[in-house]
């Protein structure tokens, strides 16, 4: 079953309900997203799967606001503290969906549409009876090169090296993307559990890998 935080007071014929917040509430979730709806601009656009307490897509957005990014969350109190603090920022490039992501990459993302997919973090399923359960899985990797453009990125980061080395499998598995050289992310804002692993000197692990 799927999770969608939904609030309807009126029905519109457009597919995304007319909302002040920042938040995306969806009238139809079996159809893709038109960007220029979403965003209201044909602005270059980023994903951050996993947002968490927003901590790297609030900073991202404000950092990058030449790009909009889509920030997708389940949980609701996430989405909720990244509403508000997107809207205290004024970070117009910024929204946030309430959605598990393995669905709201098959089916709702336009085809060849994403620049980059940032994926940090993820939980690792440390038990190896859990392992199944990892995002980083070859059907996923393929539907989220579905959504990518020509030359669009998917980046993967992790400190779970059991997790990196399976991750990396399983991109090499879904044969949709080519791997590419590190990118560049001394620049980058740092999640709540990259500061927390660097202060325990914990290594960070990541891949970068393109669709051509």
């Amino acid at each position: 079953m799927v999770s969608v935080s939904i609030q309807v007071r009126t029905i519109y014929p457009a597919r995304l309900m007319p909302s002040p917040t920042h938040i995306i509430q969806l009238e139809d979730i079996c159809a893709r997203f038109d960007w220029r709806e979403v965003f209201g601009n044909d602005q270059p656009v980023e994903l951050d799967l996993g947002a968490g307490d927003g901590g790297f897509a609030l900073a991202y957005a404000k950092q990058h606001p030449e790009i909009n990014l889509l920030a997708v969350e389940r949980l609701l109190g996430r989405v909720r503290k990244i509403e508000k603090r997107a809207a205290r920022f004024g970070l117009d490039n910024l929204r946030v969906l309430r959605l598990e992501f393995g669905y709201t990459v098959k089916y709702l993302l336009p085809l060849d549409s994403v620049s980059i997919a940032h994926i940090m973090f993820p939980d690792p399923w440390p038990k190896r009876r859990h392992w199944p359960r990892r995002l980083m899985q070859p059907e996923f990797i393929r539907d989220v090169a579905t959504a990518l453009k020509p030359g669009g990125e998917l980046r993967f980061t992790t400190d779970h090296a059991h997790y990196f080395e399976t991750a990396t499998q399983a991109l090499r598995d879904a044969n949709a993307l080519k791997p590419a050289a590190e990118w560049d992310w001394s620049h980058d804002p740092k999640t709540d559990f990259q500061k927390t692993f660097d202060v325990e000197g914990r290594a960070t692990h990541r891949a970068r890998w393109v669709k051509l």
